[in-house]
């Protein structure tokens, strides 16, 4: 059995001539939330349709809890909430009016899914606002509400933030969070709001012109994009013994047989330079970077950078 809930493999959709995503490999761990980061226009949304078999692909496969989605869909759907542009509510129905004929069509069996949902995203039950009364953030939480009126164990999320104000934005985020911590969803949400999703992501993936850049903890990226000690070396093997043995330090990544970085920034740059010197190394850099995320996500996306 798979260890994820979400992987893709080589996964494409082409329209003509035009990659809109191209052999991408994502990996969703159970329990975590998985952000997918991009511009406007990246593949996020046709990533996510193809995930839900909402549109086939050209080529590739997707394995939900592993077992592929193209023969599974009447299993594994029902399984799923998501959340892919609008839904289309009834502008002069309430929110309780709007889930009740969704519970319907969707054959939902439990009486109290409808308050349930709408309690978990603060909406008021039976109340007499009709939905085109309502601010983006409440349509947007009854929009999620619909998503999970099911009790699915799997989220997909497109976009749920976009356009809402910094107060409808927290409240998002805040039980989006909760859905995972306390009541144990996996959740794939993408955004092309780096901040937000660096506040809610455990995972994420960097996607630009329909590929993958990126796919790695918060945690890495963050110690990726940290302030560090920067060295281009003869030999980083000898350089890593040289720290561990004169400076008793471990706090380093080796990224080939060149470059290396530094993550305590305590120790004197001079001091390690004169030490890699004199046991023979030939030191060609040695510099402190100080790199926020951003300027991270901007080198690796070619220089454009995300919002």
């Amino acid at each position: 059995m798979s260890k994820y809930v979400i992987e893709t493999k080589n996964l494409t959709k082409q329209y003509g001539t035009q990659k809109s995503v191209a052999d991408l490999n994502i990996h969703v761990q159970q329990g975590r939330i998985y952000g997918l980061l991009g511009r406007n226009g990246a593949g996020k949304t046709t990533t996510m349709k193809m995930l839900l078999g909402l549109t086939q692909p050209t080529s590739g496969e997707v394995a939900i809890w592993g077992k592929p989605l193209r023969t599974n869909e009447k299993k594994l759907l029902p399984r799923i909430g998501s959340l892919i542009e609008s839904p289309g509510f009834y502008p002069n129905l309430t929110a309780t009016e709007n889930l009740r004929i969704f519970a319907t069509l969707r054959e939902v069996p439990n009486r109290n899914a409808i308050k349930n949902a709408l309690d978990l995203v603060g909406l008021p039950y039976k109340d007499k606002k009709l939905f085109s009364q309502y601010s983006l953030g409440m349509k947007q939480r009854l929009a999620i509400a619909l998503a999970i009126m099911h009790d699915p164990e799997l989220l997909i999320l497109d976009e749920p933030i976009n356009g809402l104000d910094p107060i409808g934005i927290a409240e998002v985020r805040s039980f989006i969070r909760d859905l995972c911590t306390e009541r144990g969803k996996t959740i794939l949400i993408s955004s092309h709001i780096l901040s937000e999703i660096a506040l809610l992501a455990d995972d994420i993936g960097i996607i630009d012109h329909g590929a993958l850049l990126e796919e790695e903890s918060l945690a890495e990226l963050e110690a990726k994009s940290s302030r560090h000690i920067r060295f281009t070396v003869s030999s980083t093997t000898q350089a890593a013994r040289i720290l561990e043995r004169n400076f008793h330090e471990t706090q380093f990544t080796i990224q080939d047989d060149y470059k290396m970085r530094l993550h305590n920034l305590d120790i004197s740059v001079g001091e390690i330079v004169t030490a890699f010197v004199e046991n023979g190394l030939t030191v060609s850099e040695a510099y402190i970077c100080e790199e926020s995320l951003e300027d991270y996500f901007r080198r690796v996306t070619g220089g454009e950078g995300i919002a």
